[in-house]
């Protein structure tokens, strides 16, 4: 708990992913009694099971109020432009209307809800967040075994342990860059970049022909910056294996390799934005609520955030229209790719009565099969068999998603232990790393190089430390 203790990659008030858009990958085996973890039983208990229950026959007769703790506070009022979380209890109750199910809504759910979950007090239903996945089964009901979950839902390795399932993603995303249609357009831009030295390009663009900010780095909110993580992996290599099973046993894995991708690519165009003048004017009084109105006024001209944002942007202001998405500037050998990935997922309180353990795994069955939610999010649909992607994917025609692959048997912690005694966190709320980028790039007091070879240096140091094999 304490190494992933801050916040995950991409959570906050009104946001939507999880630590994680990769698998989970450390954890214990599931067991338990009707599917609750370390009482004796298995995870395929036929009462509980995610896949065997049937929705709007199994459970009929259940009248329970159950809770869930949630980070999309935009969700829980009247004044959500979108549907709220209001109205899909609504619809939910059309088939259970003896199930009563309650929001309570954390605005700074990344810290806030380590903190309720360790205390017991949260609830039903949670949106889980950065723990280890050898911590999921202490907390957590198992939905059933992995294989028996790939059928049934996209992104089935990401919240599990020894082939158990604890967690299914409330929506999927693809990582890219929120821009602005507008903006481009009166800076001249005609072609999305496929690069860093593209990108960067038509950032000065934006500069010198809009009042609009280039770059906003939401730097302030603190979660926002954990996003770079998300980029190292399928997007920047290209390759499904890299982040739970290369990376650990890479020499270096910051380091330039010369062609313009992997990490050190990624990051670099975060220091050489605020390095030339291309962010908003002060980076520590960004303001996350208000950066959803300026992107839609045209007020920024970029933000590199998961596709969750996209619906958001599109409801802060009178121009949705003006809301565009893009793959993220790198190109792998003449092809560009993005990571596709979980966000947060539905965990439901291994604690919790029966009933209400039933009554969860039926409204987290209605949402991922019945709601629609992932399409009105503007996310990857999570149900298996639904093929309906939202039109803000139409710009990454010709782009090919990646979707990490989990770790290797027998090194389900080996990542987790290496971002622990490296203190880099990556990918799993390394927030803070990404703020040093911007402040020593801000006060150029350390070259991008220096930076990336301290990170090299502790990640070396931890590997040695644990005995990992390097793959040169």
């Amino acid at each position: 708990m304490a190494a992933a203790a801050v916040a995950a990659s991409l959570v906050a008030c009104g946001s939507s992913p999880s630590a994680g858009t990769e698998p989970g990958t450390a954890g214990s085996e599931a067991s338990g009694n009707s599917g609750n973890a370390g009482n004796g039983g298995t995870a395929d208990t036929a009462d509980n099971n995610y896949t065997s229950v049937v929705l709007g026959e199994t459970g009929k007769d259940i009248k329970t109020k159950i809770k869930i703790l949630t980070h999309r506070t935009d969700m829980v009022g009247d004044d959500y432009s979108g549907k709220s979380w209001k109205d899909y209890v609504a619809e939910f109750n059309k088939i259970y209307p003896e199930i009563t199910v309650e929001f309570e809504a954390i605005t700074d759910y990344a810290e806030d809800s380590l903190l309720r979950l360790q205390g017991g007090d949260w609830g039903d239903i949670m949106m889980i967040p950065a723990i280890d996945a050898s911590e999921l089964s202490n907390y957590f009901m198992p939905y059933g075994t992995v294989d028996q979950m790939k059928g049934a839902i996209r992104f089935a390795t990401d919240k599990q342990y020894n082939g158990i399932c604890y967690g299914v993603p409330s929506t999927g995303n693809a990582q890219g860059v929120l821009y602005n249609k507008a903006v481009f357009e009166k800076a001249g831009i005609t072609t999305l970049p496929k690069t860093p030295e593209e990108f960067i390009n038509d950032l000065t663009l934006i500069k010198e022909k809009t009042d609009a900010i280039p770059l906003y780095t939401n730097y302030a909110a603190g979660w926002t910056m954990g996003a770079w993580d998300a980029y190292i992996a399928g997007t920047a290599t290209g390759d499904a294996t890299y982040m739970n099973q290369k990376l650990a046993h890479t020499a270096n894995p910051f380091a330039d390799p010369g062609d313009g991708s992997h990490a050190y690519n990624v990051y670099k165009v975060l220091y050489d934005a605020v390095a030339k003048g291309l962010i908003e004017d002060d980076y520590s009084t960004t303001d996350w609520e208000g950066s959803k109105g300026m992107l839609n006024r045209g007020e920024i001209g970029t933000m590199v955030l998961g596709s969750w944002a996209y619906s958001q942007m599109q409801a802060a202001g009178d121009k949705p229209e003006d809301i565009g998405y893009m793959s993220f500037p790198i190109t792998v050998n003449g092809k560009q790719y993005a990571t596709a990935g979980p966000d947060y997922a539905f965990g439901i309180n291994k604690d919790a009565s029966d009933e209400n353990r039933m009554a969860s795994l039926l409204f987290v069955k209605w949402m991922t099969n019945e709601s629609g939610y992932s399409y009105n999010e503007g996310g990857i649909p999570i149900n298996a068999e639904d093929d309906k992607y939202p039109d803000l994917y139409a710009a990454f025609d010709g782009v090919e998603y990646v979707s990490d692959e989990p770790a290797l048997a027998g090194e389900e912690d080996l990542k987790d232990t290496l971002n622990s005694d490296s203190e880099l966190s990556i990918n799993s709320g390394g927030d803070k790393k990404v703020q040093a980028i911007i402040e020593h790039a801000s006060n150029g007091d350390m070259t991008f190089d220096q930076i990336m070879d301290s990170w090299n240096k502790a990640w070396t140091e931890a590997q040695e430390l644990n005995g990992v094999d390097i793959d040169d």
